[in-house]
């Protein structure tokens, strides 16, 4: 069985916590890493109700997407609430973890499994993000010590791209030197001039691991003083970003997209809304995981026919729904838990594929929404 830490190394390499916003709280908030885990249960939210069903469940961890302790606290005393989970948790031996920003802007992130959920394809980034591009490693190494010197670089984290690792490039010429009168060279002799036959090897490293792979080649070059380089690279927009934009598989009326959304979208008492002609042709889509409504227009800039997310706020859905005629989308608002509970399912099934049976992994059934009661107006009513 796979201990914390183990855990938490699938969750960061999936959702790195450097991806995370700056006011953000994401990690651990309680845990031993060494504790081996055999249950996890996953939620939304951590409140009572699921903070209790993780103690009946005997899980020793409770992984959420919504932080416990979002804004700084000086203390976590039983007498507070958010204290006394604190107090639960830890008496009950359950970890608890968070992946919040840091799974919006992953890839695959919230906003896909909103987006597969309603039925979206061909997904791109609403907002793109810019990765932090691996560093550049170039290094000298005799020409038969290539092979041993690329394996140790590898191993330390250099090389990975995609789904690709050992990746590197490398070309043949003369390294030419002088040892010093103390020097104890690997090849030739002090105060002697050597031409040596070597290899240019270059590999990507990511910045995080950049010590561990200096390390190695230190280690592993045979040269006394190995001759290497070290280039920071230019950040790149890839596949990650905030919400996703996808196609519909084929049109449908903005009344029919909102009943669809209704059916696949896990039932809250605050249902979906939609601000548009109800008539209003859709098939490109954009969708955002949470509180979307500054995405607006990106979303309009993204040739979206409706834009779906939550607490979207009066002003600026009036605006995007009377101001722009030329170029109008429709607002498509659902319960704020049911856009990001359809994460818990894909992070679940990847969980499951890492650790096998080794792990139970239970998705919480609480609707953590906290809206309990609504009232539709009536067909037709009276001015009053």
């Amino acid at each position: 069985m796979p201990q914390l830490a183990e855990v938490i190394t699938a969750l960061e390499e999936w959702f790195d916590p450097s991806w995370a916003q700056s006011w953000d709280a994401v990690g651990l908030t309680c845990g031993d890493a060494a504790v081996d885990i055999t249950r996890i249960v996953l939620a939304v939210d951590a409140v009572p109700q699921t903070v209790a069903e993780a103690d009946l469940a005997g899980a020793q961890l409770l992984l959420t997407h919504h932080p416990l302790l979002l804004t700084p606290v000086h203390s976590v005393a039983a007498t507070d609430p958010k204290g006394a989970l604190v107090h639960r948790m830890i008496r009950a031996g359950i970890a608890h973890y968070v992946a919040h920003t840091n799974a919006d802007s992953a890839d695959p992130g919230v906003s896909d499994a909103l987006a597969y959920r309603i039925g979206l394809a061909g997904l791109t980034p609403l907002e793109p993000a810019a990765d932090d591009a691996p560093d550049k490693l170039v290094v000298f190494v005799p020409t038969d010590d290539t092979g041993p010197l690329i394996d140790a670089l590898a191993a330390a984290g250099a090389g990975r791209i995609g789904d690709y690792e050992r990746c590197a490039w490398t070309t043949v010429g003369v390294g030419t030197f002088r040892p010093g009168t103390a020097a104890n060279p690997t090849i030739g002799r002090p105060g002697a001039i050597e031409a040596v036959a070597e290899t240019r090897v270059e590999m990507v490293v990511p910045r995080p691991a950049l010590p561990a792979v200096i390390s190695a080649l230190r280690q592993a070059h045979s040269y006394e003083e190995p001759a290497f380089d070290v280039y920071p690279q230019v950040p790149t927009v890839g596949a990650r970003g905030t919400g996703r934009v996808g196609e519909l598989a084929a049109p449908m009326t903005l009344r029919e997209f909102v009943s669809h959304a209704v059916e696949v979208l896990p039932r809250t008492v605050w249902g979906v809304r939609a601000a548009g002609d109800p008539q209003r042709p859709v098939r490109t889509v954009a969708v955002c995981g949470g509180s979307g409504g500054s995405f607006i227009d990106v979303a309009r800039r993204a040739g979206a026919d409706a834009y779906l997310t939550a607490d979207l706020k009066h002003h600026p859905t009036l605006e995007a729904v009377t101001e722009r005629a030329g170029d109008a989308m429709a607002l498509v608002d659902a319960a704020h838990w049911a856009t990001e509970a359809p994460w818990l399912d894909a992070v679940a099934a990847r969980l499951r594929e890492r650790f096998g049976t080794t792990v139970d992994v239970t998705v919480s059934p609480t609707v953590t929404d906290p809206w309990t009661l609504h009232a539709p107006s009536p067909e037709t009513s009276s001015p009053t």
